[in-house]
């Protein structure tokens, strides 16, 4: 069977993106997890990182992917999984980086969603075109600002992403019962 795209590379996802975004438009989605649905609208601005969201959902990237990282009154970070499908999925997509799109004026208000997408030394920090998460805290993170991408916002679905943040966490911010992401399509 025939790839209808490459496998992705740090050479090729720009250019590719550049492209793929000609054709796809899509700027609302919807993330449904156990606890209801998060319908989010991607900002036409941040063209790269809303084409990469794109494309991974239409792949099936994100089906039953966790929220990996809770920190209540923080974030809620999703997009990963210890499940090796995942690994598996990530390995045929292919391995690369967006580069940071941090001047469009987005802040890191309540409601956004946000990809660790600049390379900073701190290794939690290290760009993932797979990972994404969810401000959640009230009044917004802006200590945030500038390190990381802003490429949508919530517009139905805080209660949700409330919900989430409240779970019982380990020391190291992974919930105590997985969160999962079941998956994540395309609305209108």
């Amino acid at each position: 069977m025939q790839r209808e795209y490459p496998k992705l590379t740090d050479k090729n996802a720009m250019n590719f993106f550049l492209e793929y975004e000609k054709e796809n438009k899509e700027n609302k989605v919807r993330i449904t997890t156990d606890f209801g649905t998060i319908d989010i609208q991607l900002f036409d601005e941040t063209m790269f990182h809303r084409a990469n969201f794109i494309f991974l959902i239409k792949q099936g990237y994100f089906d039953n992917t966790q929220f990996y990282r809770i920190v209540n009154n923080f974030v809620i970070q999703g997009g990963n999984s210890d499940d090796i499908a995942i690994a598996d999925r990530r390995t045929k997509i292919g391995k690369y980086l967006l580069p940071p799109d941090t001047k469009r004026g987005f802040l890191h208000d309540r409601g956004v969603i946000s990809m660790p997408s600049s390379e900073i030394e701190n290794a939690y920090k290290l760009a993932s075109p797979y990972e994404f998460f969810i401000v959640q805290k009230q009044g917004g993170a802006h200590h945030l600002d500038g390190e990381y991408t802003v490429f949508g916002k919530v517009i139905h679905g805080m209660d949700v992403v409330d919900t989430i943040a409240a779970q019982k966490t380990d020391d190291g911010e992974w919930p105590l019962t997985n969160v999962y992401i079941r998956k994540i399509e395309i609305i209108n």
